[in-house]
């Protein structure tokens, strides 16, 4: 069911933000590489072709970018191009990654060093960016053989992570804003209020993809202590069916509920971190758990014969959007609109499946949770 879920989703894409270049279309191409990466189907990387050449333009440009916006999100979608350069040679992939690391180079910049979210969330940084912006930094790094660049996205990573990490849960807090301006700061700490558990979905898929890019040494000793310290927060506060509330430390809120998107994006590091050989079996256990569970709660046929994935969260943020302040409160994360089939759930759906498959190719014997997922993979 999985498999031809995301092959009907792939083929029947409609560009997020009508053909311009995004991070919601990012997100499916990430989906898209980890499942060619885990199996070596050519479908995958054909659906992954199709649709990036929709968006470069005949003289190179992305489609809708500017550089001038400084928007953190458009980056992520350039560690398509990057794969796509490694896997055909073609240099016009790496050429159109060009303008995106060129917008890091003059992207403004917290006094601390990590980036502005975007230019209009200045002095800024959210987990999410962190995800947008960093692994394509450390990727782009690799592929321009540029160690100082791979030195500053590991420094702005590690900054930000003692800047948003809240000690009292051993969580990470969604903002931080430097500047104390916004009614979502508190005043000494700079930090939001709530634990949003998509934010730290980003967060927990920035740490493996960063870690992954990393040669053995202190970075990546460093951050992979981090990471096992966060991975063991998140084993505290998964739900008795594996899977994680939208504000992810209170199940005493009333409509509090499990978010897919979330889930997903456990489900992913869970099970890469344990692969990269970070932190205890149990981790990827809660990881295929987690998967088997979203699953089998939220991946349903619909009135229309369709199998639609639901619970995700469409979008959530921090400060002014569309007429309404986002505080950052429990209450505000509650009230965000839910949308079945959103990118944002189906495209982590997609990476930790994958890495169920890589885990497949290795077990030996395949212990009953392979066994099941082999039944949820299948085409029949």
């Amino acid at each position: 069911m999985l498999t031809s879920y995301f092959d009907n989703y792939a083929r029947d894409y409609d560009y997020y933000k009508g053909g311009a270049w995004c991070y919601e279309d990012g997100c499916l191409y990430r989906g898209l590489i980890s499942l060619h990466e885990a199996t070596g189907e050519a479908r995958w990387l054909e659906h992954l072709t199709r649709l990036v050449n929709g968006q470069i333009g005949p003289d190179g440009a992305l489609a809708g970018y500017r550089i001038d916006e400084f928007n953190i999100d458009n980056v992520l979608a350039g560690r398509a191009l990057i794969y796509l350069h490694s896997s055909t040679g073609e240099a016009r992939y790496l050429d159109a990654a060009r303008p995106l690391g060129l917008q890091l180079q003059h992207h403004p910049r917290t006094k601390a060093g990590p980036y502005w979210h975007k230019l209009r969330y200045p002095h800024q940084i959210w987990l999410d960016g962190l995800y947008m912006a960093l692994p394509f930094k450390l990727e782009l790094a690799n592929a321009l053989a540029a160690p100082d660049m791979a030195s500053d996205a590991v420094d702005q990573f590690r900054t930000a992570l003692d800047l948003t990490f809240d000690k009292t849960s051993g969580l990470y807090r969604h903002g931080y804003d430097e500047a104390r301006l916004q009614a979502w700061a508190d005043d000494r700490t700079g930090q939001s209020a709530a634990h949003w558990a998509r934010s730290i979905g980003w967060l927990a898929m920035a740490f493996v993809d960063i870690i992954d890019n990393l040669p053995n040494g202190p970075d990546r000793d460093d951050l992979a202590i981090r990471l096992a310290a966060l991975n063991a927060q998140l084993r505290t506060c998964a739900t008795s069916d594996h899977r994680w509330l939208q504000v992810i430390d209170h199940p005493e809120i009333a409509g509090n509920y499990p978010e897919s998107s979330a889930t997903a994006m456990f489900a992913y590091a869970l099970q890469k971190a344990e692969r990269l050989g970070i932190g205890i079996g149990t981790d990827a256990g809660l990881g295929r758990k987690a998967l088997h569970s979203l699953v089998e709660h939220e991946l349903h046929a619909g009135v229309d014969g369709h199998v639609h994935l639901n619970g995700i969260c469409c979008v959530a943020g921090l400060g002014p959007f569309q007429g309404i302040y986002r505080d950052g409160s429990v209450a505000y994360y509650l009230t965000e609109e839910l949308r079945a089939d959103d990118i944002k759930g189906v495209a982590p759906l997609m990476m930790a499946y994958a890495e169920e498959r890589r885990h497949q190719a290795t077990a030996k014997p395949a212990p009953a949770i392979a066994q099941g997922m082999e039944h949820i993979g299948s085409d029949g």
